[in-house]
């Protein structure tokens, strides 16, 4: 019998019956319980995430070595670090990284995630296959890669003398050491970003196909004007995690050179990561190494943010 059914008098008996603190502990279960849940994760936020942002702000206005020498150099590391070659060299190699790894991949892997849209065999087995590349280790990774692109005897130059090309050097220059890092980067991050963009997919309504076919629309052209508008969302999302990803970039061009962060003879693949971890625990600076972290943070706002842009666009949004 629920409790409207009583009669009045009852009903307030059962009321007064009620423990003292029934109403607050009512309360706190609609109102403050939610946010109990989700404080374990604001919590750590705070202490992984935010804390260490203003530490880096707080010592980047320093001069800070590890000797313990404290002193107050305000915007100085900041205007050293514009006025710096080594940390251009570093921003320029990190964005010509980025743009060789980042665009092919995200073609790659809008085409893989289209073909195992189908209907294939053993699909599920497929799918979790493309995945295997992320699991790997990263020096496995690089070791693998290091004797593909290797001068004397490595499988990619063989090829090319094959085709009557010179044998290149991929270490000791800056375009084609930047590809044979993009390549590795791509090697592991295609399938997972396929992943990604399949989940996508299949959220769109098979209608739209059924409808679209039925008009006598081609394959080609449902991916133009059903698929990828329909995708933007996911393409948001990849873009911008790739984007950190691929500017942060530090475990591929570091396993490249043996595990050295000087990136090179001559720099020419150090990436802003690399130098970032070459002053603070190499040079031993940590002011200038943070106010790096913090020049590399706004850096990656603004790529993030003239993604967003670019892949808004794709869908017909202004």
């Amino acid at each position: 019998m629920s409790l409207d059914t009583l009669p009045r008098a009852a009903r307030n008996n059962h009321r007064r019956a009620r423990p003292p603190g029934h109403r607050w502990r009512s309360r706190f279960d609609v109102k403050a319980m939610p946010y109990a849940l989700v404080s374990p994760y604001f919590l750590l936020f705070a202490a992984f995430g935010l804390f260490p942002l203003a530490f880096t702000l707080y010592y980047s206005l320093y001069d800070y070595d590890l000797a313990g020498t404290v002193e107050w150099t305000g915007l100085g590391n900041y205007t050293a670090l514009l006025g710096d070659e080594d940390f251009w060299n570093a921003v320029v190699n990190t964005v010509g990284m980025f743009i060789l790894a980042t665009v092919p991949q995200m073609i790659l892997a809008l085409l893989l995630a289209n073909a195992l849209n189908k209907r294939l065999k053993l699909r599920l087995a497929i799918r979790m296959s493309v995945l295997l590349p992320l699991v790997t280790s990263v020096v496995a990774v690089a070791v693998v890669f290091t004797q593909l692109y290797a001068r004397d005897w490595g499988l990619v130059n063989w090829v090319l003398s094959g085709l009557g090309v010179d044998k290149t050097n991929w270490r000791a220059e800056r375009i084609p050491s930047w590809i044979a890092i993009a390549t590795m980067v791509d090697w592991r991050w295609t399938g997972y970003n396929a992943i990604i963009f399949l989940a996508g997919m299949q959220t769109i309504p098979r209608d739209l196909y059924e409808a679209a076919a039925i008009d006598g629309a081609s394959r080609r052209r449902q991916f133009w004007q059903i698929t990828l508008p329909m995708l933007r969302p996911t393409m948001i999302f990849v873009v911008l995690n790739s984007t950190i990803g691929g500017l942060t970039l530090f475990s591929e061009p570091t396993t490249f050179y043996n595990g050295n962060v000087d990136g090179g003879s001559q720099g020419q693949f150090q990436t802003v990561a690399m130098f970032i971890v070459k002053q603070g625990f190499r040079e031993f600076d940590y002011g200038y190494a943070a106010a790096a972290a913090w020049l590399l943070f706004l850096l990656i706002l603004i790529g993030a943010a003239i993604n967003f842009l670019f892949v808004r666009r794709i869908g017909g949004t202004r």
